[in-house]
């Protein structure tokens, strides 16, 4: 029965042990359920401002005004719930209720602040500016403005003559700032303006500025886009609405159009045109922050003006890591960490049960981080973490709860610290004097001595070791280290502190060099001394190095550190508009650290105007993704007219200028890297040019990072595919992540081909939905897609990365430079290149080629070659035709254009040199006036032909009808010739009268008489010799001739016609010279004699037949007649006498043609 009652004892006490944990566990944690909030009253009103809080009772309720305890009276006093009332709201000089609110809730664990409330008092407006008076021309602009302050903000509206100013036309934009624009100005337009502001405290009206409008007395002049009123820089808080003025005048009239800084496209949601070139952005956003452009450009020109202004979004603090409640140990260390982020940012305060803490020797705060050591009893409270800018705060509550422990250890002994090395010291002690037994396990705590708020490390060992090497540590620094030592029911109090230096090391960092010129012959290199964890001790020297970039040779100057630190040193003597390379070490006691990479640096060009000094540079990092760039410049006599600044990360060329106004000091380069190395340059800008640069580089720190932060992220976009649409477009689609929200999400899809060295191709798009459609691309290249997402003021990380290749194109365009070339008789040689087109995979290549007749009828031949050969033979060409060339290149997605048509003449007979002919030569009037036959006129030219071959058939059919009556004259009249040259042959030779005149006749190279040209012409001493027969039959004759010369096709073997009595003109036996046919316009071998241009004749001789066919003799033993025919030859010869016969044959020559007289011999022939 005993037993029984002490089993039930003991269950009661077990669950009165159970009831007081949760007691403690669940009610003691203190926690708000209604804060108060911001409120806006009037002068007279009541206002009650909410607390209520939960946690174990009683609960007590204060109130902080401005953080001071808030003293109630008749007028303010604090309700049973908690709740803050004020009846009567003041606002004087000696009692005013504006300000800022909270309430401070206890219980017996502990003490919590809330949220902080303003409350803002209405007030009456008044007018800062009143609009001035404007005087005008007909059709140009004018703007007036006024601005008011008070609380709430103020509506404006602008009346004409004290009467309301509709906005029915479009040439009238009124601005919610209060600005008032008119375009094409009238006649109309002049009058008194004045603005009215109004809100629910007062209503109010500004002086009146008249406008006045004059005639234009002239026709307007083209006159460049001119900034009236451009952007002005703006701080805005989130959720506000941003105005962007731009007013430009030009004629003819500018557009306006927008762009932003960093080439980032501008967000197209809530975010419109008002009137003609005014930028409203409704909710700003904190990615609508960054550097907006104007620009007005004349239409259909080049010509453009440009301003800018940055837009700050002012952002409400947020917390991306709260702290956390922590149990711990009396004698132990607790942490909490605290990371907000905001614009501008955040400062972060630590409250204890309400109060502001501050630091001292166990309690410290560093990074935004509380740290509490060797805890005791009174550290057991509630701990706040506020973050604060002027956008307002924000609160997140932490709890410490001590754990009390008997029994513990005593402090471990003798510790003592021995330095190795530049970065480890050993550390050794003696185990605790009392309770050695139970320890089972050393904790380590070390900091940096020199400094406040200095973070303490701490490093874990088992009990079976009394000595440790901390060897993380920073050279050259000093070191305090304490001990505690740990038992299963808690820790020892901490050991007597140990104090060691560590040694120096080189150097870990060089300086960052800032680079300006004063000159065109110097450059003055300035940096900052280097932090103490990059110098690694005391920097005793620097060692400056330069060269030019053209030149190997490098010159060294090193420069000592004599009492105090050297951080800048002028090189001189140098070349103007020279680039130079710069580099640094520096030097400790131990030794050299390693040069920096090279900064280069472009030396002015020598010029006769003074242009402005480069300014004083300063760079500072405001977070891992932001630099603030400061300058100011020199007095100078020089006018500045606005400042150029320009940033890259190193490594990389310039990819951002901006031009900032003559005002501008300052400079917030946003949207950077964090971790990287930035190269900043800014010069100013004067009439007479580009100033002095200063050049100077800042490295970006990393951001903050912890478990938190990375959980609080959004989840990237997943399963993304991607399809090729065409050459140039690839398709998109993704999935949303799964998590569950109401609010609007949109994402951004990052895309640019697979260079990882050239980052200047990556492009964005913006999106509200799930799929896209990119365009613009090149072809046949792969392309690299990531997608995020955007929630709020959250982005994702960007989404694993997708890889697409566009699809294949055809060629668009020819192939280049194609030449034929004549390498022998009937062989030509094709060449060209690849068209030009990047990325362009040729499979083969197609050659059409044909004769001009082929031509015409559409026939061509077809030759193929593979995409990596170049030429091709065309053979068996036909001598004497014309051949035109074309070519195509081909893949697998289709065939592209032909080139332009090359010609190739191919000559006949003897070999010539190679001929080329290629797309770009002259072409001859003949091909190009047959390229240009169309079908009708072929069809005329062929019925042309045929009426011609019918009145050559007919001119035949006479011909042949008269031979026989030809013939006998001819026989009569050599007989004639015969007997007069026998008979007075010798004697006119040797008796010469001396008034006979003396004419040069030509004659052919052998001395025969050619009979076969179709006259029977011959000269003796007495003068021409001609029948009546031959007269008569002149004509007739040479169209024989024509028709005897076509006729022949043989090849010649005589050199001569010979004469013979019983058959004057033996045309089947005589021989004649014979021209081959040759394609018109081609007269390397043709000559033509004067005499046969006398009787309308063309002589044609070939010297190359001629001198190739073997000597036939005159005279043969078996015709006594010819033999006799030979003798007279021989006497002929043998007189000084000569006889001249103009030779007809072969076919008749263009008379435009040039006459040759190379191969014509003259003789002196006695008349």
């Amino acid at each position: 029965m005993g037993s029984v009652k002490w089993e039930i004892q003991q269950r009661l006490l077990i669950l009165l042990w159970i009831g007081s944990f949760s007691a403690v566990f669940c009610f003691s944690e203190l926690s708000f359920v209604t804060e108060p909030r911001d409120v806006i009253a009037s002068l007279g009103d009541r206002v009650i401002l909410d607390c209520q809080a939960q946690g174990e009772s009683p609960i007590a309720v204060r109130w902080r005004k401005n953080g001071v305890q808030l003293q109630e009276s008749e007028r303010v006093r604090i309700l049973s719930n908690g709740s803050l009332y004020i009846s009567n709201v003041k606002s004087s000089a000696d009692q005013s209720d504006y300000g800022f609110y909270q309430c401070l809730v206890r219980n017996t664990y502990g003490a919590i602040l809330s949220q902080r409330a303003r409350l803002t008092i209405t007030s009456m407006l008044s007018f800062v500016t009143h609009p001035v008076p404007v005087a005008v021309t007909v059709r140009s602009v004018a703007r007036f403005s006024c601005s008011v302050i008070g609380t709430p903000t103020a509506v404006i509206t602008w009346e004409l003559n004290q009467r309301y100013l509709p906005l029915n036309t479009d040439r009238i934009t009124v601005l919610p700032n209060g600005v008032l624009q008119l375009r094409d100005v009238t006649m109309k337009d002049a009058g008194k303006y004045r603005c009215s502001a109004s809100n629910i405290a007062s209503r109010v009206k500004s002086r009146e500025a008249e406008l006045i409008v004059s005639p234009a007395l002239s026709p307007r002049t083209l006159m460049k886009p001119q900034i009236i009123a451009g952007p002005q820089n703006i701080s805005a808080g989130l959720h506000q609405s941003v105005i962007l003025e731009c007013m430009a005048e030009g004629n003819p009239h500018p557009l306006v159009s927008w762009s932003r800084a960093d080439s980032k496209p501008i967000d197209l949601f809530g975010t419109r045109v008002l009137g003609n070139g005014n930028l409203i952005i409704s909710a700003v956003k904190a990615q609508h922050s960054g550097t907006y452009l104007c620009r007005a450009t004349t239409p259909g020109t080049r010509n453009y003006t440009i301003a800018s202004a940055n837009l700050t979004v002012l952002v409400t603090p947020t917390l991306v890591e709260k702290p956390e409640s922590q149990t711990r140990p009396r004698a132990g260390t607790a942490r909490f960490n605290c990371q907000a982020e905001g614009t501008p940012v955040p400062c972060i305060t630590w409250f204890k049960n309400g109060q502001v803490i501050h630091s001292n020797g166990r309690t410290k705060m560093y990074n935004n981080k509380l740290v509490i050591t060797q805890i005791i009893p009174e550290d057991d409270a509630f701990y706040q973490c506020q973050a604060e800018n002027s956008q307002g705060s924000v609160l997140s509550t932490a709890r410490l709860i001590v754990v009390l422990s008997e029994d513990r250890p005593s402090a471990p002994r003798n510790v003592h610290a021995e330095t190795i090395s530049s970065s480890a010291i050993l550390l050794a002690w003696q185990r605790p004097q009392y309770n050695t037994d139970k320890v089972i396990a050393y904790s380590i705590h070390y900091m940096k001595s020199e400094g406040l708020n200095n973070e303490e490390y701490q490093a874990v060992i088992g009990n079976d070791t009394t000595s440790h090497i901390v060897d993380d540590l920073e050279p050259a620094r000093n070191y305090t280290f304490y001990i505690v030592a740990y038992m299963p029911m808690g820790a020892s109090r901490m050991s007597e502190q140990a104090t060691q230096h560590t040694l120096e090391d080189v150097p870990l960092r060089t300086p960052e060099l800032s680079l300006t010129s004063r000159s065109p012959t110097d450059i003055l290199v300035s940096w900052q001394p280097l932090p103490n964890k990059l110098s690694r001790g005391r920097v005793s020297a620097y060692r400056l190095s330069y060269r030019t970039a053209a030149d190997d040779q490098i010159t060294s100057v090193e420069l000592p550190i004599q009492g105090e630190n050297c951080t800048q040193y002028l090189l001189q003597g140098l070349q103007p508009d020279t680039i130079y390379l710069i580099r640094m070490s520096a030097s400790t006691r131990v030794g050299w650290s390693q040069p920096s990479a090279w900064n280069s640096h472009r030396t002015p060009k020598t010029s006769s105007s003074t242009v402005p000094p480069a300014p004083n540079l300063e760079l500072e990092p405001l977070n891992c993704t932001s630099v603030t760039v400061r300058w100011h410049t020199a007095p100078s006599d020089v006018v500045i007219q606005g400042y150029k600044l320009s940033f890259h990360p190193d490594g990389q060329s310039e990819d951002s200028i901006l031009q900032l106004p003559p005002h501008d000091h300052q400079h917030t380069i946003a949207g950077l890297n964090p971790r990287v190395k930035y190269h900043v340059k800014v010069l100013a800008l004067s009439s007479n040019g580009d100033g002095y640069q200063a050049h100077q580089t800042v490295n970006t720190p990393g951001c903050p990072s912890s478990p938190n932060r990375r959980l609080a992220m959004l989840p990237p976009p997943d399963h993304i595919h991607t399809e090729a649409n065409s050459s140039s477009a690839v398709s998109l689609v993704w999935g949303r992540p799964a998590f569950s929200s109401g609010k609007p999400l949109s994402y951004s899809v990052r895309y640019g081909p697979v260079s990882p060295s050239n980052t200047s191709t990556v492009r964005y798009l913006q999106t509200t939905e799930q799929t896209v459609k990119v365009t613009g691309l090149r072809p046949n290249t792969r392309y690299e897609f990531a997608v995020r997402l955007h929630m709020d003021q959250m982005s994702s990380p960007w989404s694993s990365t997708v890889y697409e290749r566009t699809l294949l194109e055809a060629p668009s365009s020819p192939p280049l430079s194609v030449r034929v070339t004549l390498i022998e008789d009937g062989t030509a040689l094709v060449s060209w290149k690849q068209p030009d087109q990047p990325n362009l995979p040729v499979t083969h290549y197609t050659i059409l080629y044909a004769s001009q007749n082929s031509w015409i009828a559409g026939e061509w031949q077809v030759l193929q070659r593979e995409g990596t050969n170049t030429m091709a033979l065309l053979e068996k060409l036909e001598s004497g035709n014309v051949y035109v060339v074309k070519v195509s290149a081909s893949n697998q997605a289709g065939d592209g254009p032909f080139s332009t048509t090359v010609e190739l003449p191919v000559h006949r007979g003897k070999n010539h040199q190679p001929r080329h002919a290629d797309s770009h030569a002259e072409k001859t009037a003949f091909i190009d006036s047959l390229y240009r036959i169309d079908e009708k006129s072929v069809t005329g030219i062929i019925v042309g032909m045929c009426i011609a071959l019918a009145c050559i058939i007919m001119c035949f059919f006479i011909l042949f009808t008269r031979s026989k009556t030809r013939k006998s004259a001819s026989s009569k009249m050599i007989g004639q010739v015969r007997n007069e040259v026998m008979h007075s042959g010798v004697s006119t030779a040797n008796q010469i009268p001396a008034e006979n005149a003396e004419v040069l006749v030509p004659m052919m190279r052998t001395h025969f008489i050619d009979t076969k040209g179709g006259t029977n012409l011959l000269i003796n001493n007495t003068g021409p010799v001609m029948s009546d027969s031959q007269s008569k039959r002149k004509k007739i004759n040479i169209f024989n001739n024509v028709w005897k010369s076509s006729a022949q096709k043989s090849k010649i073997k005589d050199h001569g016609c010979l004469y013979e009595e019983e058959e004057a003109v033996a045309s089947a036996q005589a021989h004649c010279p014979q021209i081959p046919f040759r394609p018109l316009g081609e007269s390397e071998s043709s000559q033509t004699s004067d005499g046969s241009r006398e009787t309308a004749d063309s002589g044609n001789f070939s010297h190359d037949v001629a001198e190739n066919s073997p000597n036939l003799s005159p005279c043969r033993s078996d015709d006594n007649e010819k033999c006799s025919d030979d003798a007279l030859r021989n006497e002929l010869r043998v007189s000084e006498m000569s006889i001249c016969v103009a030779s007809v044959c072969g076919l008749v020559l263009d008379a435009s043609q040039p006459i040759s007289t190379s191969d014509q011999q003259y003789v002196t022939v006695p008349l």
